[in-house]
């Protein structure tokens, strides 16, 4: 890894961590002191996952968690439009809740149904969605969490 990129994914866990505090006033995961964010939030339990700004948002972080569910290493994840993680007779219905997250900023206890690179089909329960803002006011795309899921 560059130090360029390990400098942004340093950069990009703050402001996962910042932009979620922001918005519900809680902590993404408890933080261990001696250990530093960004590996807290790899190595968290639960699933965490954002995607930038482009017209058809590319995912740019998944921890370990999410890449396991979704069945794809760092580099098919960070390639992969984050709309092709539903399915296509979700993607409708999931762009209409994203839109709900741009204009509120979070939205708590979302469900939905999710596919992997393989086609597994899951159920992702309680999950809390939210923009990614710096703290220089700029949008830099939004973020995801949830520890539930079913296979389906």
């Amino acid at each position: 890894m560059t130090t360029n990129e390990t400098a942004w994914l340093d950069s990009h866990a703050r402001l996962l961590w910042s932009s979620y505090k922001r918005w519900t006033g809680r902590d993404l995961v408890e933080l261990q002191p001696g250990i530093s964010l960004r590996e807290q939030l790899d190595t968290a339990p639960c699933i965490i996952l954002s995607h930038g700004t482009e017209a058809d948002p590319v995912l740019n972080y998944g921890n370990e968690a999410a890449k396991r569910l979704w069945e794809m290493d760092e580099e098919q994840f960070t390639k992969t439009p984050s709309r092709l993680t539903a399915e296509p007779m979700e993607r409708e219905e999931r762009e209409r809740f994203l839109e709900q997250v741009t204009t509120n900023g979070y939205v708590d206890d979302y469900t939905g149904i999710r596919i992997s690179r393989t086609g597994k089909r899951f159920y992702i329960k309680q999950a809390t969605v939210w923009n990614l803002i710096g703290d220089d006011g700029i949008y830099h795309g939004q973020a995801a969490t949830f520890r539930s899921y079913t296979y389906i």
